[in-house]
């Protein structure tokens, strides 16, 4: 099997939708998730290669990196999408809280683009480019008051894309999409909703498909790499 994407956290939200968009036109998907989630058998019912990884475990990303490369030529390339949000004034200690937003943000996709480099350069040695696209966030760039940690951790993946980039040109491009408000959750309410779209000049929920859209550019870009992508509805200008 050659030509694959990776895709961390394909269990729900962002990286089921661009796991399942994916399979619908026939591209080889390779997808980690966390929990068992129904999801996930649909996924597999249309042919995707699914790795339970916990990106907390250090164990579980061996495995993962050593089945992906296990038999594997080339990989078309990577979408790291596996995150958590977790606040700087919960249950854990503030050291804790950073150090593990760190390991599945920073840690986990340096650990994983520096072992699948090979499968992805071998890729790019063809009439084609690989990618690596990191799903950041748009706090990375602007901070949290609430989610200090988050935050940090996103930018430090912000940075990671630059590294990568200029490592791994011209067979690999790495960039990043931050995005702000791509779909509530189905617990917000209608006044945090208001509220929430009133940040952004475009006042609406950004949705799955503009992700989509955002990612299959990068792909078929020939010219696009080190950069962040913002997905925010003009948020930045309120």
């Amino acid at each position: 099997m050659s030509g694959a994407v990776l895709i961390t956290g394909v269990g729900k939200r962002a990286g089921l939708h661009l796991a399942r968009s994916f399979l619908e036109r026939g591209q080889p998907v390779i997808g980690t998730y966390r929990s068992s989630r129904a999801s996930l058998r649909e996924l597999e019912d249309m042919g995707a290669e699914l790795h339970r990884c916990d990106f907390y475990d250090d164990d579980d990303i061996e495995a993962l990196i050593s089945a992906v490369q296990d038999g594997r030529r080339e990989l078309r390339g990577i979408i790291h999408n596996a995150s958590d949000w977790l606040p700087d004034q919960g249950d854990l200690p503030p050291g804790a809280v950073m150090q593990l937003m760190m390991q599945v943000h920073v840690g986990a996709p340096y650990r994983i683009n520096l072992a699948l480099a090979p499968l992805l350069q071998k890729f790019g040695a063809g009439a084609q480019q690989a990618d690596i696209i990191h799903i950041g966030d748009y706090v990375g760039g602007r901070g949290s008051k609430k989610h200090i940690a988050y935050a940090a951790s996103k930018a430090a993946q912000a940075n990671l894309t630059l590294s990568f980039a200029a490592l791994l040109a011209p067979r690999v491009k790495v960039n990043s999409i931050a995005p702000a408000l791509l779909l509530f959750n189905e617990h917000d309410d209608a006044a945090y909703r208001e509220r929430a779209l009133t940040k952004s000049l475009l006042a609406r929920e950004g949705g799955l498909d503009e992700l989509q859209h955002a990612v299959d550019y990068l792909l078929d870009s020939r010219f696009v790499t080190g950069r962040v992508m913002h997905l925010d509805g003009g948020r930045h200008l309120r």
